[in-house]
């Protein structure tokens, strides 16, 4: 047997996220200085992100052009609400129940088993992947939910095979027409009568206000016209962002999003600050105002005693699109990176904090050419992405940030590939709903699938650089176990590379890491073959080791993985590293 007693282990977490503002020297060996579409986890490790797909199989209708982007989405009612060109349509969309072969015969009185009806009109027109089916009925009464009366393979379509859980949508429904130059809508869903409604502003039109029947009608009064910025806050309806004054707060009445009367118990009225207003959000019992330079936040309850008390003077938001409510706090884009609002227990005292200093370098190489910032929360993850799109960049190219809070503090990684033009987030029912727009036309939802809608989600870590506590000395490699908690089969490689990769330094080729067989969970595992790509196996490791063999030598050791993004998601938890001594130089 060979002789193992000179082996030195040395094994470190997956924890700290990416990390670009240290030396090597003072890096932890579980921090990152490449995270690319990897997101740390929640339950620790970095995790390969999930991919996006569509939310709506048809794309949205143009008003004169192929190259008008998405400007607006939103979840409202049970239906997507979307914007592009000078309309706004609605459309309902939910998941396959149970797969449908191709040779199943539905010429009128078929059934598709659906995950839920809610939304979807007594009768009309469906697609599935590319296949049209229409429908004369629904049922909400039966487990999985049904549309009755089908017929599949209509409007020149073909009958397919299609399986469970993918898209099931209607086609777009126009609610709103006639809105010239509309640039960027924002929104706000409330409730001042028992009716829920949703309100849009798009910075030129009147703002539009629809109920949950989808009539819409237009605030009429021309203060708020072209507004930018919209929020519900005390009972008043809040406009603000207007070009031609742009410091100017105008609030409605109480319980009145169109009424501006001065006479009424709760009158409307305006407050002006001393600087360019880029955001409003409500935090807690405050209306937060974004400015360009300044920070400020209202309180009380009505006209007679609302109060506007500076929080900062000299730090601003740069895009109100970035703020967010994030784990108990607000996160905003400054000059200087993501920052928050932290509330402290001392009435009125409020905290401003940067955190993104670890990638402050992504920062400052996308703030100040990008076009637009787009941001969502994804609440399950307890996780915050920021989206930098800059005209004329493809997609695959498009960069962004996950952030993620953990007990120890912020944890980052950077996105690849996703360019949203609008975005929108809700939880329903504890499903988290993350939508997205693009510059094609359609209506994506994140966290579902494995690829960004086709496209492979290319993942790629690497770790910073070990020496083991000292840099002087050789170590030649023995082995490296990595532990990570697959989802179904990986196809990934683990690349080993010396000296902080010097070209010179020994470059040993890529080591495959594939799982084929799996752990099951009675209950939420699907059967398997023997002879399939991944086999679930009852009684397997849930978080398996793969003891990779290795060859080469270094003063340092780096690790990287380089997904093909062709597989599920998969957690990195760790490595061990198992090295003789050589030596000192």
């Amino acid at each position: 047997m060979p002789d193992s007693s000179q082996v030195q282990p040395a094994a470190f977490n997956c924890e700290g996220g990416l990390v670009l503002n240290r030396s090597s020297f003072l890096m932890q060996p579980g921090e990152a200085l490449v995270l690319e579409n990897f997101e740390p986890d929640v339950e620790g490790g970095y995790r390969r992100m999930n991919g996006f797909r569509k939310f709506v199989n048809h794309i949205v209708p143009q008003t004169s052009a192929a190259s008008e982007r998405v400007i607006g989405v939103a979840n409202f009612a049970n239906k997507v609400v979307a914007a592009r060109g000078e309309r706004i349509y609605n459309a309902a969309s939910t998941e396959l129940a149970t797969a449908i072969t191709s040779s199943e015969t539905m010429s009128g009185s078929g059934i598709i088993k659906v995950d839920s009806v809610t939304g979807f009109t007594s009768s009309g027109t469906v697609q599935i992947e590319s296949e049209i089916f229409t429908y004369t009925g629904i049922s909400s009464t039966v487990s999985p939910n049904e549309l009755t009366g089908v017929t599949r393979a209509t409007s020149s379509t073909s009958a397919a095979a299609h399986l469970g859980n993918v898209v099931v949508s209607t086609s777009w429904t126009q609610i709103d027409t006639g809105r010239t130059n509309a640039n960027k809508y924002r929104f706000e869903r409330f409730n001042y009568n028992g009716t829920d409604k949703i309100i849009f502003v798009d910075e030129v039109n009147a703002p539009v206000v629809f109920d949950s029947s989808f009539n819409a009608v237009d605030v009429s009064n021309a203060a708020v016209a072209g507004s930018k910025f919209i929020a519900s806050f005390k009972d008043h309806m809040f406009y603000a962002g207007k070009s031609t004054t742009p410091e100017e707060i105008v609030f409605s009445e109480g319980f009145n999003e169109d009424g501006f009367s001065a006479g009424v118990a709760l009158p409307s009225g305006s407050i002006r600050v001393d600087d360019t207003i880029t955001g409003l959000k409500v935090f807690r019992d405050a209306l937060f105002v974004f400015c360009e330079n300044r920070i400020f936040k209202l309180t009380g309850n009505t006209s007679s005693d609302f109060n506007m008390i500076p929080v900062t003077r000299s730090i601003g938001c740069l895009n109100g699109d970035t703020i967010q409510e994030f784990a108990g706090d607000l996160v905003f884009l400054g000059p200087d990176g993501l920052r928050t609002v932290a509330a402290t227990a001392k009435i009125g005292d409020t905290e401003l904090g940067t955190i993104s200093k670890n990638v402050q370098s992504i920062f400052d190489a996308n703030i100040r050419d990008s076009a637009l910032f787009e941001s969502v929360v994804i609440a399950d993850k307890t996780q915050y992405r920021i989206f930098f799109t800059k005209d004329g960049q493809a997609e695959g190219i498009t960069r962004g940030v996950t952030c993620v809070m953990k007990a120890e503090g912020y944890e980052f990684s950077e996105i690849r590939g996703i360019k949203p033009t609008a975005t929108d987030t809700l939880v329903i029912a504890g499903d988290v709903l993350v939508l997205h727009g693009d510059n094609n036309g359609f209506i994506q939802r994140q966290e579902k699938g494995n690829t960004f809608d086709g496209t492979p989600v290319l993942g790629k870590y690497r770790s910073s650089d070990l020496s083991f506590g000292d840099t002087g000395i050789r170590k030649h490699m023995q082995r490296v176990i990595v532990n990570y908690k697959p989802e179904s089969a990986i196809a990934a490689e683990l690349l080993v590379r010396y000296d902080n990769e010097n070209s010179d330094s020994t470059r040993p080729d890529p080591y495959t890491l594939d799982s084929s067989e799996v752990a099951a969970q009675f209950g939420s595992a699907l059967f398997s073959t023997a002879g399939g790509a991944v086999r679930f196996v009852f009684g397997g490791p849930s978080q398996p080791l793969i003891r990779q063999p290795v060859e080469g030598s270094g003063f340092s050791v780096v690790l990287r993985i380089n997904d093909s993004g062709e597989s599920a998601p998969y957690s990195l938890k760790g490595f061990q590293l198992e090295y003789t001594l050589g030596a000192r130089r």
